[in-house]
């Protein structure tokens, strides 16, 4: 079992920036791909950004690229999402996951273990 908790989450105003953090427990925490999704209200949840257990290979939604990073520290078995120039449309309730397959591929069902998620809300 994996147990992930999100923190970092919060009010911004369009343009600004985020960190999102993801702390990861369990017995495999560390060997184990990490993502993030988000859901928005009346959405479906929806595939932002993964990384392997090595951090040699990412992947990334085109909705986000070059505005989002992700990143993991295996030693303190937490994973990052650097969010910058934020826009209104990335309002959503953003979650970690983690899987113990290489690609666990971009949709939800396809993912193992989730947070319970951390609120990011972008003002215009």
């Amino acid at each position: 079992q994996v147990q992930l908790v999100e923190s970092g989450g919060g009010l911004v105003q369009a343009g600004g920036s985020l960190r999102l953090s993801c702390a990861a427990s369990g017995r495999t925490a560390s060997r184990i791909t990490m993502g993030w999704f988000r859901q928005a209200p009346e959405k479906q949840r929806e595939f932002v950004t993964s990384i392997s257990w090595s951090a040699g290979r990412t992947a990334i939604a085109d909705s986000v690229k070059g505005r989002f990073i992700i990143a993991r520290d295996n030693a303190k078995n937490m994973v990052y999402l650097q969010m910058s120039s934020l826009k209104p449309e990335d309002t959503a309730i953003y979650y970690c996951a983690a899987d113990p397959s290489f690609q666990p591929g971009t949709l939800s069902h396809q993912w193992d273990y989730w947070g319970q998620g951390t609120q990011v809300t972008v003002s215009s």
